[in-house]
C-alpha cells in the first residue's frame, strides 16, 4: 500500500469511527482532520466533499458486511435453513457488541432523507441487496412466495438493528432465530 493509500485509509478509518459513533451531521471535517492528524488539503485530495467521505464510510461498511455474509453463506452452500440460521446468529451477535449504535446504513439514511444524497444512495443499494440475498435463501427454502418471505425477513433484520438498545446481548440471537423460523414455517 502506498503512502497515499495509507493516508486515505487513515482519514477514512477516523471518519468512519466518528460518523458511526457521533453521526455524520455532528462531525465536521475539522474534527476528522484533527483526529486523523492530517492537513485539511489531504482530506480534500482524497475526498472532494464531506458527502463523498460519508458515502465512502458506508461503502466500507457495506463491503465488510457482505464479506461476513459471504463467509457465512459459504459454510452452508446446500442447506438454506442452516445458512439463514447462521446469518441470524451473527447478526444477533453483532447487536450485542459493546458500543453498537445500530446499522450504519439505516443511521445515515435517517440523517440524509434526500433520495439522491450519496449516503442515501449507498444505504438504499445495501438494503436492496439484503432483500435480494434473502429472496435467494427464501427461494431455496421452498417458500410459496419467496419475495414476500424476503420482505418479512428484511423487516425482521432491520427491526433488530433498530431495536438493539432494548434487547439484552443474549436476547437478540434467540429472538431472531425464533422469528425467522416462524416466518419460514408460515411461508412454506
Amino acid at each position: 500500500m502506498s503512502s497515499m493509500d495509507d493516508l486515505r485509509e487513515r482519514i477514512l478509518a477516523t471518519a468512519s469511527a466518528l460518523f458511526y459513533h457521533e453521526g455524520a451531521h455532528a462531525v465536521g471535517v475539522d474534527l476528522v482532520v484533527e483526529r486523523a492528524g492530517v492537513a485539511k488539503t489531504s482530506l480534500y485530495r482524497h475526498f472532494r466533499t464531506k458527502d463523498e467521505l460519508i458515502a465512502a464510510f458506508l461503502q466500507r461498511e457495506d463491503a465488510e458486511f457482505w464479506a461476513r455474509w459471504d463467509s457465512v453463506a459459504a459454510r452452508h452452500p446446500a442447506d438454506p435453513q442452516a445458512e439463514l440460521d447462521a446469518h441470524m446468529t451473527w447478526i444477533g451477535e453483532r447487536l450485542g457488541r459493546p458500543n453498537y449504535r445500530g446499522c450504519p446504513q439505516l443511521n445515515m439514511a435517517a440523517e440524509f432523507p434526500a433520495a439522491d444524497h450519496p449516503a442515501r444512495v449507498v444505504a438504499t443499494a445495501h438494503k436492496a441487496e439484503l432483500r435480494r440475498r434473502l429472496a435467494g435463501i427464501a427461494q431455496r427454502l421452498g417458500a410459496r412466495d419467496p419475495d414476500a418471505l424476503a420482505g418479512q425477513l428484511v423487516l425482521l433484520v432491520n427491526g433488530a438493528f433498530v431495536s438493539a438498545q432494548v434487547l439484552s446481548a443474549d436476547e437478540a440471537t434467540p429472538a431472531l432465530l425464533a422469528a425467522a423460523h416462524a416466518l419460514v414455517a408460515a411461508a412454506r
